[in-house]
């Protein structure tokens, strides 16, 4: 890495890795893939980010088993070469999507367990805020779907709207009352 603001941005992804689910090693695996031009094999990230081959090779089954990474194959070369897979944009979705079923969805099953269990039954206050959360979770989760559907010029308006939802809904309250 002879650009020192990408040493930075590396370094930096390792250390954020942790607050996303990863490892260190996984977070600047993934930086320097995603911020080379060109596929890379073991030893190029092994080389560039002076970790053994050993840890690269855990990190990209990792970064695999996450869709984030793929195999690029060379012509007459035995060696795996990583890439990306997909857009920014298509890996900011992946990223959502697995989370979605390593942290939500489970969730959602334990609370859709519990609540049938008192069917029928007067809901004490903490079903009811099970029933809360539940309602919430699937409510996010039936918006995820939706935004995910979005093509990424329609997210990166969305986006862009910011605050701007909030008057848009304000207003369609004032003339659908």
């Amino acid at each position: 890495m002879n650009n020192p603001h990408l040493k930075d941005c590396v370094l930096h992804f390792g250390e954020m890795a942790s607050r996303w689910g990863f490892n260190r090693s996984v977070g600047q695996v993934l930086a320097v893939i995603v911020f080379s031009e060109v596929p890379l094999s073991a030893d190029d990230i092994s080389e560039s980010l002076g970790i053994s081959r050993g840890n690269v090779s855990m990190a990209a089954k990792e970064l695999q088993s996450w869709r984030l990474i793929r195999v690029v194959r060379e012509p007459g070369d035995r060696k795996d070469y990583y890439g990306p897979n997909g857009s920014l944009w298509d890996l900011a979705q992946q990223v959502l999507s697995e989370r979605r079923k390593r942290e939500v969805d489970p969730t959602l099953s334990v609370l859709r367990s519990q609540l049938m269990q008192v069917d029928g039954q007067t809901p004490d206050y903490a079903t009811e805020r099970m029933q809360e959360i539940h309602d919430l979770l699937e409510l996010f989760t039936g918006w995820l779907d939706d935004v995910q559907r979005l093509k990424p010029e329609q997210l990166k308006a969305l986006l862009k709207l910011g605050a701007g939802v909030g008057k848009v809904l304000e207003l369609k309250g004032k003339i659908f009352k």
